[in-house]
């Protein structure tokens, strides 16, 4: 009987590489919110003009998905993964060198959400995929998809750290050179499945003909406007917490603080929602996050506005930030199998960029109109509620929980 193949016996390593890059960019990525009252003061452009950098980059961040994931699905997710972490590290650091809105625009919307689009969770998580058995893949995104909360949860403590002994542009630059620490990963995810799994692997379809079959699946589409919402959210909550925070004449570091909760505890609902896929259908499951989302967000908005009311919300929305991850990307994988997984799943994120920009960008205008962000928390409400009903009628096959080999 011949060995098990180095990559089968070393699955862990690869979920470790994956997972570590994912911590990385994301954790990067999530702290820019951190430095938009910095950036306001020394360009004087705008609360609504630097949240329109902010949402480019949640629209070009998805954009750039699709494309980066056709790509990997041919030539393997290694060489995708370094150009993506260079250009995070890029656009990370010359961010203070820019004055306008344009220059913004370049480096955070599209240097380095561009490259965080293609060290993003479409590439990582179907490189992993790809690499492990059928039965653990579960399992296997929600440990991806926690490692993006953890580098949340550790980044931006770190990056107030940084600011209060380099300076906001001293820190930007330090966030940039700690982002190179991810290119290790490349290596180890390079290439594509071996031996047995490629030779189980569906043969991939050309992109154009995948796609289209896709955007012809009502299921899929449903899917699509689902996570749409969520990236509405997710975009809304990560570049205007900190001015949330302001807005209750609470103390900076509490936004600080709210970030890296939200990061820890979705660290708990990424690893929870990667065990119940097995489980539970996932469409059921999505319902269920959208719809504590708009309970979430009504509560926080009726209560008191203490530090406590506001990092416990932050552990609510914590549990439910990023766990819609692992079911959409089972049920995609489900609708059309692993051929075309990284660009599929790609365009699914596409859709919820564009909600990202509109969380992004939305939340910066109804700021700068009316004083508050009271507004964008409506519209939230609204559409989380529209998000847990929408999920309902998927067409999805229960599915027998499956014994994991040992």
């Amino acid at each position: 009987m011949k060995n098990p193949e180095p990559r089968a016996r070393l699955w862990w390593l690869v979920l470790l590489a994956a997972a570590g890059a994912f911590a990385l960019t994301m954790g990067t990525r999530q702290t820019m919110g951190f430095f938009l009252s910095p950036l306001n003061t020394a360009t004087g452009l705008g609360v609504g003009s630097i949240s329109l950098a902010f949402a480019f980059g949640q629209l070009w961040w998805g954009l750039t998905q699709p494309f980066a994931g056709a790509f990997a699905d041919r030539v393997g997710a290694g060489r995708v993964l370094v150009i993506g972490v260079l250009l995070v590290a890029a656009g990370t650091f010359l961010t203070p060198f820019m004055t306008t809105t344009l220059g913004l625009i370049f480096a955070l919307g599209i240097l380095a959400a561009g490259g965080a689009g293609m060290a993003g969770p479409s590439v990582l998580m179907a490189a992993a995929s790809r690499h492990i058995a059928p039965e653990r893949r579960g399992m296997a995104t929600g440990i991806v998809n926690a490692g993006g909360s953890f580098g949340q949860f550790v980044m931006a403590p770190i990056a107030a750290g940084l600011t209060a002994s380099l300076g906001w542009i001293g820190a930007l630059q330090a966030l940039a050179f700690i982002t190179l620490l991810a290119l290790p990963a490349a290596w180890v995810l390079r290439g594509g499945p071996s031996g047995a799994a490629k030779a189980a692997a569906p043969v991939a379809l050309p992109a154009r003909e995948a796609l289209q079959r896709a955007l012809q699946h009502r299921d899929y589409l449903m899917l699509s406007a689902g996570f749409f919402v969520c990236g509405f959210h997710v975009a809304f909550l990560a570049t205007h917490l900190p001015g949330v925070v302001a807005a209750c004449g609470l103390p900076a570091p509490v936004g600080a603080w709210a970030l890296g909760i939200i990061g820890l505890f979705n660290i708990v609902g990424s690893l929870a929602m990667g065990w119940a896929v097995g489980r539970w259908r996932m469409k059921s499951l999505l319902a269920l996050v959208y719809a504590t989302r708009a309970v979430a967000v009504l509560v926080f908005l009726l209560a008191p506005k203490t530090e406590a009311v506001l990092l416990v919300f932050a552990a609510v929305m914590g549990l439910t930030f990023l766990s819609t991850v692992p079911p959409t990307v089972g049920l995609v994988a489900k609708f059309f199998g692993m051929g075309n997984m990284a660009m599929l799943f790609g365009a699914v994120m596409f859709a919820h960029q564009v909600g990202g920009f509109l969380g992004a960008w939305l939340g910066g205008r109804v700021f700068d109109a009316t004083g508050s962000y009271d507004w964008g928390w409506y519209v939230d409400i609204v559409l989380a509620i529209g998000a847990a009903l929408i999920h309902l009628p998927i067409r999805e096959a229960r599915t027998a929980p499956r014994a994991v080999p040992a």
